[in-house]
C-alpha cells in the first residue's frame, strides 16, 4: 500500500502521522496561533522532528459555524506559506487542505504533494478533474452539506451503509476520471453528532471492505473533550486513547495536532503488532 507524493513512494503498511498547520484565525483548536513566518517554521520543523511524514496546510476553517472566505483570501493566506515551507524545509510532503479546485492547483504547482478535501469533489465541480490532471494522491472525505450548516444535517437511516455508499460513488467517478492514489477519510464531527461519531468509530473497521487507506482525523475534536467535560486544549489525553482504537481499526495516517503523542501511539501499535 504506497502512494507516490511528488515521486517519493510513500508506503502506508505501517501508519503514518499527518501534522496539522492551519494558517486561518480561527480553528477550533490553535486558530490565531501560527501568522507570522517564524512560528508557522519553528513549528513545522518541531513536527518534521517528532516524526510526521506530512503536513497538512489548511486555509479555510472549517470548524461548525466557520466563516466562510473567498478564493482570493484562502489562496493570499495559503500560497505564501507553501512557498516558505519548500524553500526552507525542501523535503517536506505538504497535503493541502482545501475543497477549492483552484487552490488545490495552484498549491500543486508550487510543490505541494496532495490534496485533502473535506467534500469529495462536491463544492467544486472541478476538483476531481484538476486532481487527475495534476497527478497526486488525494483524500476524500465524507461529509454532508457545508461547514456552515453540516451540523444541521445529521440525520440517517443506516449511517454507516450511507457513508459506505457515498464513498463507492465519488471513488468510482474519482478513479473513472484517472486519480491513482486515493485515501479515504469517514469525517468525524463533519454532519456527526457526539453519538454518531462514537458509532463511526465503533465500526470503523468497516472502512476497510473500501479497501483504500484510512485516514482518521479526530485530534482534540468535540467528540472528546465534550464527552471527558473539558475543552479541546486539554483533550490531548483523550484524543491518544481514541488514536490507538482508531488504528487497532485499521487507520493508516492520523491527522493530528500533537505529532509526538501521535508517533507514541503508532510505535506501541506497532509493537503490539509485531
Amino acid at each position: 500500500m504506497t502512494i507516490n507524493c511528488n515521486g517519493k513512494l510513500i508506503s502506508l503498511d505501517q501508519p503514518k502521522v499527518m501534522g496539522i498547520l492551519n494558517v486561518t484565525p480561527d480553528s477550533f483548536f490553535d486558530g490565531g496561533k501560527y501568522k507570522d513566518e517564524s512560528s508557522i517554521l519553528s513549528q513545522v520543523e518541531k513536527m518534521i522532528n517528532e516524526g510526521a511524514t506530512f503536513i497538512d496546510i489548511g486555509a479555510y476553517s472549517t470548524r461548525p459555524g466557520g466563516l466562510e472566505i473567498d478564493i482570493t483570501t484562502e489562496l493570499n493566506r495559503i500560497t505564501p506559506i507553501v512557498k516558505l515551507i519548500l524553500k526552507e524545509f525542501p523535503n517536506t510532503i505538504l497535503s493541502i487542505d482545501t475543497f477549492r479546485s483552484s487552490v488545490a492547483k495552484e498549491c500543486i504547482q508550487l510543490g505541494a504533494a496532495i490534496i485533502n478535501d473535506i467534500s469529495a469533489g462536491l463544492q467544486d465541480k472541478q476538483m476531481l478533474n484538476t486532481v487527475a490532471k495534476m497527478n497526486v494522491p488525494y483524500i476524500m472525505m465524507h461529509m454532508k452539506g457545508t461547514p456552515q450548516n453540516m451540523q444541521q444535517k445529521t440525520d440517517y437511516d443506516d449511517m454507516l451503509k450511507e457513508i459506505l455508499l457515498f464513498f463507492s460513488e465519488r471513488l468510482s467517478l474519482a478513479k473513472s476520471l484517472g486519480i491513482k492514489d486515493i485515501i479515504i477519510d469517514p469525517g468525524f464531527g463533519f454532519a456527526k453528532n457526539v453519538d454518531q461519531n462514537y458509532e463511526l468509530l465503533r465500526q470503523l473497521q468497516m472502512m476497510n471492505f473500501i479497501e483504500h487507506p484510512l485516514l482518521v482525523g479526530i485530534s482534540r475534536k468535540s467528540m472528546i473533550y465534550k464527552t471527558l467535560n473539558t475543552t479541546a486544549g486539554q483533550a490531548l489525553n483523550g484524543t491518544t486513547a481514541l488514536h490507538m482504537v482508531c488504528l487497532q481499526k485499521g487507520a493508516k495516517i492520523l491527522r493530528v495536532h500533537d505529532v509526538k503523542e501521535a508517533m507514541e501511539c503508532v510505535k506501541l501499535h506497532d509493537q503490539l503488532n509485531a
